[in-house]
């Protein structure tokens, strides 16, 4: 009994997803709630942007959503750094996103790369920090990071079960 249960647990992607997730948001709120010096939300949202619900190739699609938004937050604070954060070196940046995503060939996780610049560029109303994209952007890499290494270990988890009951591996 134990054994049949164990076995359509592993073959569950929505409950291999959902404990993904729960992981996730565990680590993000404990990051947010404890750390409370530096504007963590970003690292929290980035996790679970990264943790992949498709069922097929999962490991590969959070591999990407990493990069992407590697991508978007290198470029943002690229920008920030060298021109500042005006509406045209936004356009400009959103434009060097897309034509990075695509040297990368990770064109299908170009809007991810987007939302990270935005994140990262977009300023707040009545924050007077000139420090906040860096933050930001070291925000998204560490959730990015996170959410990376909680798909990565449980599909080192989760592989050798779906091996033992003869199930397929992504």
């Amino acid at each position: 009994m134990l054994d049949s249960f164990i076995k359509r647990s592993v073959a569950s992607h929505v409950l291999i997803y959902i404990i993904r997730c729960m992981i996730g948001f565990v680590i993000g709120y404990l990051l947010y709630t404890r750390v409370t010096e530096f504007e963590l939300f970003w690292s929290f949202l980035s996790i679970m942007l990264v943790i992949s619900p498709e069922e097929k190739d999962s490991k590969r699609l959070s591999i990407e959503r990493f990069k992407s938004n590697f991508v978007g937050s290198t470029v943002a604070l690229l920008c920030i750094l060298t021109y500042g954060d005006s509406f045209f070196v936004i356009m400009v940046g959103i434009v060097i996103t897309i034509l990075v995503c695509r040297l990368f060939n990770i064109m299908n996780m170009a809007r991810v790369a987007i939302v990270a610049l935005l994140v990262i560029m977009i300023p707040n109303h009545g924050a007077d920090l000139s420090y906040t994209p860096i933050l930001r952007s070291v925000s998204v890499g560490i959730g990015c990071l996170i959410g990376l290494l909680i798909v990565i270990s449980t599909s080192y988890l989760v592989r050798p079960l779906r091996k033992k009951y003869d199930l397929p591996i992504d």
